[in-house]
């Protein structure tokens, strides 16, 4: 008996035009030994995935296209949609368990790259590195005195959520002689902000008092706006923002009239409200605002490090194992997943 394999699909935006690989390593190698695995890509990208794309396919890796109740509507096959990275505001989990189709995020694979990216940022605000630069390429040289910098010592960090990215900046900006971090989180307990150095407190004071306010929390119904014209008035005249979270939790237009206005001393921006942007945004006006297309912390490492994980999720679905980072974990106790699970295991250990 042939049997089937478990069939794995990556979306378009993985390959360029011309069909090559557009990253060094996505974590590939993972299905090296693992025969019952069929590895393949989409021809065409469009977002949100269309339900033909899949077929009859077990597993999509999903790059940037969004998931909609369409997108699912119809693959009888599809076993699980893995997002490449931790955000999922873009995929219609409900909708995806409605359908038996498990959701998976990589939880910690991405924490270190995008660490890194919000220090470098702070780093980059503080000393001012894109005005000095722009005043070397005009021959301005006289005019640096005018842009005294500021350490990251004796200053003080809010997070903005308290997840395993927050953590890890935590973690890599000990040795920094920075005062104690504040952080808000309403769904972290006080023991465990306890074990990262920082103070849980309330949004308001934590504005108020931060040097840097850095925003590492999921763009939900309850998160989307936060940072509006109300909570940008709390913040310190010479403090900065930094987002490399998600574009809608920062109202964008406040955000540009505080800086315009000098109201808070500079921002970097990595995500925006629409994405991509096809034009330039009103921030690029600015010289007190750094900007990046969604990819700040984009790193060989840390692809393959997302990548690693979101294949071994396809590896542990074929062989019957429960794999991690699992959004809609109730689908295990659906006799409906469970037999379509079940019959794609048997199909691909008939091999």
């Amino acid at each position: 008996m042939s049997g089937r394999r478990f069939k794995v699909l990556l979306t378009a935006d993985f390959n360029d035009d011309a069909g090559r690989p557009r990253f060094r390593d996505v974590g590939l190698s993972v299905f090296a030994g693992q025969p019952q695995i069929e590895q393949g890509a989409f021809q065409r990208h469009c977002s949100p995935i269309e339900a033909e794309q899949i077929g009859d396919a077990q597993g999509v890796i999903v790059l940037t296209p969004s998931v909609t109740a369409q997108t699912v509507a119809r693959p009888e096959s599809l076993l699980v949609l893995a997002r490449f990275g931790v955000g999922y505001d873009n995929v219609d989990v409900p909708a995806c368990t409605a359908a038996h189709v498990l959701v998976t995020t990589t939880p910690g694979a991405v924490d270190r790259s995008v660490a890194e990216a919000a220090i470098g940022w702070m780093i980059a605000l503080g000393h001012h590195l894109r005005i000095k630069d722009a005043l070397v390429r005009a021959g301005q040289w006289n005019e640096r005195s005018k842009y005294m910098g500021r350490e990251l010592r004796e200053r003080t960090l809010g997070v903005i959520g308290l997840g395993g990215i927050a953590r890890k900046t935590l973690e890599l900006l000990r040795g920094f002689g920075m005062n104690q971090p504040l952080a808000h989180d309403p769904f972290v307990k006080p023991e465990l902000a306890a074990t990262t150095g920082a103070r849980l407190v309330g949004l308001d004071e934590l504005l108020g008092q931060s040097d840097f306010v850095s925003i590492h929390c999921p763009l939900t119904p309850q998160t989307r706006g936060l940072i509006g014209a109300r909570e940008l008035a709390l913040m310190k005249p010479d403090a900065f923002l930094i987002n490399t979270a998600r574009g809608g939790i920062v109202d964008e237009e406040a955000l540009y009239r505080a800086l315009k206005e000098r109201r808070i001393a500079g921002a970097a921006v990595d995500c925006f409200a629409d994405e991509p942007l096809v034009a330039p945004h009103p921030l690029s006006e600015l010289d007190n605002v750094l900007l990046a297309p969604h990819s700040i912390a984009w790193t060989n490492e840390e692809f393959r490090d997302i990548g690693t994980a979101a294949c071994q999720v396809m590896v542990d679905l074929s062989l019957g194992r429960k794999p991690r980072g699992v959004l809609n974990p109730e689908l295990f106790d659906c006799p409906a997943f469970q037999e379509k699970w079940r019959r794609h295991q048997q199909a691909s250990a008939a091999r």
